[in-house]
């Protein structure tokens, strides 16, 4: 009996030193990203104004943050991103799944900065920063997927993570408009969170995880991608001096479906305790 709560005791122990440790590191990333940005963008840092993302119906304000609610409604991002580093810390998880996981509530946190230095500048750069925080999060979710299906080990997802975002500033560049997507970057991130969905699905019909968390990611992003659709210039639903801009709610539907996300990465499979790939013998 001693023994058990001794055991106990340190488990408890160890999981708040988790919290602590995961919680502190998304805290700290993202208050030094955000902190970087801003100053980046007082300063001009980013460049010259060309009108990146102007098109999403927010007027462009005088002044250093030039669409408001785009860009703050992105600190919905880094919300998400400590909700699911505190949500780890807390799961019965391996500690060899626990880092990949990690680094998954960083990406989405950094979702929120990237994103805002499209929006607050309209520079060149800020747009890039946006496309790459974007091709962060549909890698890893490709690269997890085939990692948690048992193809690859973690060392190889990770290689495999890499390749794709370079895959992704490659098709990035291209010098094409595309119709509904408008950008390449646009395209590609599309295709590698279909391509997540393909491989998620996969694993939920062999039982490797269960479908509720799964379906509520893919069913918020849906409805985000219909009102990104329509919170456009010249959309009958556009009002571009309005605090209600559908392009911020665009932002915070993604912030809920990456937390969805995690939550499905978190759910344990049939008749388990512990999620993730197996440890390697």
């Amino acid at each position: 009996m001693c023994n058990a709560a001794g055991v106990n005791r340190s488990s408890r122990l160890l999981r708040t030193a988790n919290l602590r440790l995961a919680a502190t590191a998304v805290v700290v990333v993202s208050v030094v990203a955000w902190a970087v940005l801003l100053v980046a963008v007082w300063q001009g840092w980013l460049g010259d104004e060309v009108g990146r993302g102007g098109q999403f119906c927010e007027a462009t304000r005088p002044g250093w943050i030039k669409q408001p609610v785009n860009t703050w409604s992105n600190v919905g991002f880094t919300i998400a991103g400590l909700a699911i580093a505190r949500r780890i810390d807390t799961a019965p998880i391996r500690p060899a799944v626990r880092s990949p996981l990690v680094f998954f509530s960083l990406v989405v946190a950094l979702l929120g900065p990237g994103s805002a230095a499209m929006h607050a500048t309209e520079t060149a750069v800020g747009g890039h920063l946006d496309l790459l925080s974007m091709y962060l999060l549909a890698s890893f979710a490709v690269a997890y997927a085939v990692v948690r299906s048992g193809r690859l080990g973690l060392r190889g997802g990770g290689c495999l993570f890499v390749l794709l975002v370079v895959l992704c500033e490659v098709i990035g560049a291209l010098p094409v408009v595309l119709p509904v997507l408008m950008h390449p970057g646009n395209a590609i991130f599309a295709t590698l969170l279909i391509t997540s969905l393909v491989l998620e699905t996969g694993l939920i019909r062999r039982g490797a995880t269960e479908l509720r968390w799964g379906l509520a990611s893919v069913g918020t992003l849906l409805l985000s991608f219909a009102i990104w659709n329509f919170a456009k210039d010249g959309s009958t639903l556009c009002y571009p001096y309005s605090i209600a801009q559908g392009h911020g709610a665009w932002h915070l539907l993604d912030a809920a479906a990456a937390y969805f996300l995690a939550r499905h990465y978190l759910a344990p499979s049939r008749g388990e305790e512990i999620v993730g790939p197996p440890l390697p013998s």
